[in-house]
């Protein structure tokens, strides 16, 4: 709501405005576990032609969450599997309001899954997690 109020403002006095895009809106429900969400959902993807790979990474070989003692949940990525483009992330688990905001910024950049699982994730985080769904698109993921 407050990026709607913004770009009404920036209509108003006549400046330049990107219009928002509903598939890269960040959905974040405050619960135990936290649920956060952006972008496609795999059946949405399919729907839409996309030849769809996913991988997922649960928060059990997660060393933070381990650390939280909080395990419960996964990181589900969507992406398009002809030039890898990351269509949508969905998680469940500790602080996933909070790594959301990864999962905004590669989909509002239009971001790969290799530029994603090549980035340095700190370590001990919930949000390395990230890196390891990314990889697991690939196969690749190493903390499971």
């Amino acid at each position: 709501a407050m990026m709607e109020g913004i770009i009404a403002v920036t209509h108003i006095a006549g400046k330049p405005v990107q219009q928002i895009v509903k598939t890269r809106i960040p959905n974040a429900t405050y619960c135990e576990p936290q649920i956060g969400s952006i972008g496609l959902t795999e059946k949405q993807a399919r729907v839409l032609g996309y030849a769809v790979k996913t991988g997922k990474f649960p928060f059990v070989g997660n060393s933070k969450a381990t650390i939280l003692g909080s395990h419960n949940g996964f990181i589900k990525v969507v992406s398009d599997g002809a030039y890898g483009e990351v269509l949508g992330i969905h998680i469940i688990g500790p602080l996933a309001t909070e790594i959301l905001s990864e999962a905004a910024a590669v989909l509002n950049l239009e971001g790969t899954i290799d530029d994603m699982m090549n980035m340095i994730h700190a370590h001990p985080t919930v949000w390395e997690g990230m890196g390891d769904a990314f990889a697991s698109v690939r196969g690749l993921q190493i903390n499971v």
